[in-house]
């Protein structure tokens, strides 16, 4: 099965959230970077589905997933913002950019394993 890709340039949340998912028997593969992410999908690495942070050092999130919608094998996977920010001016510019959905920090584990199961069916 492929993984779950998680983006996030804070160590402790993407521990805490690949640590929810493996929990629910989802696998995930990490990166601290939106530039690590595209270097990881560059290697050959096709998730699933991906979850990246708005807010990171270099590139942030919504620029990682238009630039993610312009790869073949990630064009149509699944992509979520997960961030503290609501602003809807944000959420806009994450939809235009391609986003599936837009989740708030802190999300309530057994709700973002609900979400991952449904947005990709058999996990």
């Amino acid at each position: 099965m492929k993984p779950v890709l998680l983006v996030d340039d804070s160590p402790t949340m993407l521990a805490s959230i690949s640590g929810v998912l493996k929990k629910a028997g989802i696998g995930t593969a990490t990166a601290g970077s939106a530039e690590a992410a595209l270097d990881m999908i560059d290697r050959g690495l096709t998730p699933c589905l991906v979850i990246t942070d708005y807010h990171m050092p270099g590139m942030h999130g919504v620029d990682l997933i238009g630039k993610l919608r312009r790869v073949a094998t990630t064009r149509l996977a699944p992509m979520l913002v997960l961030t503290t920010d609501g602003e809807q001016d944000k959420r806009r510019s994450a939809k235009a950019a391609g986003a599936t959905g837009w989740l708030v920090k802190p999300v309530d584990p057994s709700s973002l394993v609900q979400i991952v199961k449904q947005l990709v069916p058999g996990l």
